[in-house]
């Protein structure tokens, strides 16, 4: 484990902390957004790079698109960047349209975290943000934590506390590309889930709950992810339960490489978005320039604007209480 200064903002250092496992993954890590920048998974001798990240502090504040980044304090939409708790509105910070998207202009991901603890395999890190922060309610304190484990394992727990009633919904906002070909298309898609929450033009659900089966959603059975359809992904998946257990989500695998990630977590539902926005002017790691889908994420979480629909899994964090989310990564061939 070796921690490294990896640039500064505002004046403040931002650090790369770089963790080996016990089975030769590899990761770094930056205090920027808690961003998982790099990990490297060992595949016939030699290291897999399995995410997209960038090269500089300034590359990550004018280009990413959350690239590796802990999303909150509400990760994925609100829609009106509004909701009532308890009787009392509150207003957040629009930062998409009218709605909020990760939180706000200063959600989480482009935040500096501290280091709380580290071993040669893990590190925590925590963020406090204050009563009224981009409009929430409560002072808010998270932790995430990263662990390298054997098997090809990477474990991602998140947890929070709040000293008044609020929503969350931490997630992970990896970009996934298994192979290192310009696109995903070599690669196919399962995920556990028979329903999604349909949405608006703008992305906010809209509250119905609906079947995939006969549809371009249909993941159910591994598949590649565009085929003869010209669907575009950005959409919530209901998981199957039990909710609060660590059961199987999703697997990604590469048609090109064998290399296969299971996502297993937690959580009621898993955002799939197929990278179709990417669009970055500057190169990536290892000199590559990243495009339309050159990667796509799989995002466990709450349901996108749950605080506004009653009949969607609660994501109220009340004083006492600690939010907790578990997720793994599993590789293998």
């Amino acid at each position: 484990m070796t921690i490294e200064r990896f640039g500064s903002l505002d004046g403040r250092d931002v650090f790369q902390i770089s963790l080996q496992g016990p089975d030769g993954m590899a990761m770094q890590v930056l205090t920027w957004g808690a961003v998982v920048r790099d990990l490297t998974v060992p595949l016939a001798g030699s290291p897999q790079r399995v995410v997209l990240g960038l090269n500089s502090v300034e590359d990550y504040v004018a280009h990413s698109p959350y690239f590796g980044a802990i999303v909150g304090r509400y990760g994925n939409r609100i829609g009106k960047a509004q909701f009532t708790l308890e009787g009392e509105a509150y207003r957040l910070d629009a930062n998409e349209g009218t709605n909020q998207l990760h939180g706000g202009t200063m959600g989480f991901g482009t935040r500096l975290w501290s280091i709380v603890d580290y071993t040669s395999h893990s590190v925590t890190l925590g963020l406090v943000s204050e009563d009224g922060d981009m409009g929430y309610p409560g002072r808010l304190v998270a932790t995430c934590t990263y662990t390298l484990l054997s098997s090809s394992r990477l474990r991602i727990a998140l947890e929070a506390t709040s000293d008044r009633p609020t929503p969350v919904n931490l997630t992970t906002h990896g970009y996934f590309n298994l192979d290192g070909s310009s696109d995903i298309s070599s690669h196919e898609l399962m995920i556990a889930g028979e329903y999604i929450t349909p949405t608006r033009p703008d992305l906010i659900p809209t509250g119905e709950i609906t079947a995939v089966a006969g549809t371009d959603y249909d993941f159910t059975a591994p598949r590649p992810i565009h085929g003869a359809q010209h669907t575009l992904y950005d959409i919530n998946y209901v998981l199957r339960g039990p909710y609060d257990e660590l059961r199987h989500a999703a697997t990604l695998a590469s048609r090109r490489n064998g290399l296969a990630m299971e996502l297993w977590t937690t959580e009621p539902g898993v955002q799939f978005y197929d990278g179709h926005l990417i669009d970055i002017p500057v190169n990536g790691l290892g000199g590559v320039q990243y495009g339309r889908h050159a990667g796509l994420c799989l995002e466990p979480q709450r349901f996108p604007d749950s605080p506004n629909n009653a009949h969607f899994p609660s994501s109220i964090l009340r004083p006492g209480q600690v939010s907790r989310q578990t997720s793994e990564l599993r590789f293998s061939r």
